[in-house]
């Protein structure tokens, strides 16, 4: 099947089950029924426990991951939609702001009380949180279709602040995890665990991950809408510091 397929096939099955919450799941990473209970389960992990930075998505099912996040004094780095800025990360640090810090789970909070950060201002990122439209149990994922969470994977390995071992977590409804082969391409990033209301499942380390930005694989018109990619072509061809997201 193709992703558009998969997709296509999870949004009908997760809107017909009634385990889709508002808004539609089409179009969406689906904000599933039990999305609290996986983000309670994810907190039992060791990774998560021993993760200080955590670089986690702005969507409403990780809502409860931000602030579990939160309450136990992680960092946490939301990308700022379509990455409109040279800036393009939020970081939100619950030691910073102090008794503000759980107003900042949601993404208007993050934009709020929050400080936007270049991808070479992060810090050493632990954990990666993405959501997912379909995952497989060999580690294959598919989004909603934009290519969002692998641009922001490669920005941050680009910049050397995600590591080749980095894992890489998604939390999804069990009606999410599909039998279907998912399509992996060179720029497409894979999952190490997925957890659902009920389990975790650890992925076998199948697919690579990419190393950084696949510029040949990025259309010219994606490049230009997006000023830190704009800038990071002008450093891979020479003019500034390469690599300097």
């Amino acid at each position: 099947m193709t992703k558009d397929a998969i997709r296509h096939k999870v949004w009908t099955r997760v809107t017909v089950a009634g385990v889709a919450r508002f808004p539609s799941p089409y179009g969406r990473v689906p904000n599933f029924t039990g999305a609290e209970r996986a983000a309670g389960l994810l907190c039992q992990l060791t990774i998560w426990k021993r993760a200080k930075v955590i670089k986690v998505e702005a969507g409403a099912p990780q809502l409860a991951v931000r602030r579990a996040a939160l309450q136990q004094g992680k960092i946490l780095y939301l990308p700022i939609p379509g990455l409109r800025a040279e800036r393009c990360f939020v970081e939100v640090d619950p030691a910073r702001l102090g008794p503000k810090a759980w107003r900042a789970a949601t993404l208007r909070g993050a934009l709020q009380y929050g400080r936007p950060v270049a991808p070479h201002e992060l810090r050493p990122v632990d954990l990666v949180m993405v959501g997912s439209v379909a995952v497989s149990r060999q580690g294959a994922r598919v989004g909603k279709g934009n290519g969002a969470s692998d641009l922001e994977y490669a920005l941050l390995r680009q910049a050397g602040k995600v590591r080749e071992y980095t894992p890489i977590i998604t939390t999804v409804h069990p009606l999410q995890v599909v039998e279907d082969r998912i399509p992996m391409r060179a720029h497409d990033i894979p999952v190490d665990f997925l957890v659902t209301p009920d389990h975790v499942v650890a992925a076998p380390s199948l697919y690579p991950r990419p190393r950084g930005i696949l510029w040949d694989l990025l259309p010219d018109e994606r490049i230009r809408s997006i000023p830190i990619l704009r800038k990071g072509r002008r450093d891979s061809r020479g003019t500034s510091t390469p690599g300097h997201f």
